[in-house]
């Protein structure tokens, strides 16, 4: 596919505003192009990029909520997503209830008469928790709500949400969907009739992929299958081998046969991913000596990318959290993240080897 990089392209007597390919109206070739391939492998009607997972993400919650309306949230998201629902959604006068994703029968008893939606994510940031996810759509279709589901971590490859009842499903494509840590990205998939309400709202906001952005990710989404399994297959050997070290308090991945969120995991998904994260004994200095002994990983606070990448998310993705709120959730301050890559796995456990020989 090759770039278009006009601005703007010559009319052709369209009768709607929105019909005019216009770069802002996420219309260019390269934006429907890529819009198609993600419907396919999402299995949704429809699909729409943004400039970032964030935009993906607020964009949606602006297009399903009102001022006045009230959100059902899973507590432990993402800490973006958290600030957005807990600072900035006073101001658009939305409220937030957050509750236990693995206690079912809480969630009656937090709607409201103005409770619009439910907003989910297929597994936590950092903690790597797997809640039932196999029952909020047939909740919100009891209910009235619209279904909504963070699925980056994941990615298509190991969960479909719209095959399993979910309404919209979206992703940070900066992540597994690109792969290669070279664009900032998002994306969602669902109905035609709900893609094409949150196009016109991304419209106004302004949240654009730009077109060389496009053709990027439509060309990581080439090897995204492969990258996937071979994550897959990596964190599965990492979370082992960490499981059994001596210097190791706690490792959380739902691909192990004792985490609490296996069963439901194996379930549900076709694999389990490829983050992971554990507690080292001797607190967050220990981590530290840790994560700078390392060779192969980069410490850097993002993940889906070929190469692996390690981050205390108490310094990073969680530093916005207030600390009482991180402990609750199970960030504490010797938490290091893995986001596997695709590098060879005897390797990987080589480098955390010989860097938990420094503790």
């Amino acid at each position: 596919m090759p770039i278009f990089c006009s601005a703007n392209f010559e009319s052709a007597n369209e009768t709607s505003y929105h019909d005019l390919r216009y770069i802002r109206l996420n219309n260019t070739p390269n934006h429907e192009a890529l819009h198609g391939k993600l419907s396919a492998i999402t299995g949704a009607e429809a699909a729409l990029v943004a400039a970032s997972g964030m935009a993906a993400i607020s964009t949606t919650l602006l297009t399903v909520l009102k001022s006045g309306d009230h959100l059902l949230a899973q507590d432990s998201l993402y800490g973006g997503t958290h600030s957005l629902l807990t600072e900035d959604f006073k101001d658009f006068g939305i409220s937030v209830t957050f509750v236990d994703l693995h206690d079912p029968q809480s969630w009656s008893k937090a709607l409201r008469p103005e409770t619009n939606g439910f907003y989910v994510e297929t597994m936590t940031n950092p903690t790597v928790k797997v809640g039932r996810l196999d029952l909020v759509p047939e909740f919100c279709s009891q209910h009235g709500l619209t279904s909504m589901i963070d699925n980056t971590f994941a990615s298509p490859v190991n969960f479909r949400p719209i095959d399993h009842g979910f309404d919209l499903s979206l992703h940070s494509a900066t992540k597994y969907l690109n792969g290669h840590s070279d664009i900032v990205a998002g994306a969602i998939a669902g109905s035609r009739e709900w893609i094409e309400k949150i196009t016109h709202r991304l419209n106004h906001l302004g949240g654009t992929l730009d077109p060389h952005a496009c053709f990027l990710l439509q060309r990581g989404l080439k090897t995204l299958s492969l990258r996937v399994e071979r994550q897959n297959a990596n964190a599965l050997c990492l979370a082992r081998y960490l499981r059994d070290h001596d210097s190791i308090e706690k490792v959380n991945y739902p691909g192990l046969e004792d985490h609490r969120d296996y069963a439901i995991a194996n379930r549900l998904f076709s694999g389990f991913g490829g983050v992971l994260s554990f507690e080292t004994v001797g607190g967050s200095e220990a981590a530290d000596t840790v994560l700078k002994a390392l060779c192969l990983p980069v410490n850097a606070p993002s993940l889906g990318g070929v190469e692996t990448l390690v981050t205390k998310p108490s310094c990073s993705s969680h530093s916005g959290v207030p600390p009482e709120e991180r402990r609750r959730i199970g960030v504490t301050d010797s938490l290091i993240r893995v986001a596997v890559g695709i590098e060879d796995s005897e390797e990987l456990v080589a480098d955390f080897a010989q860097a938990l020989s420094k503790l």
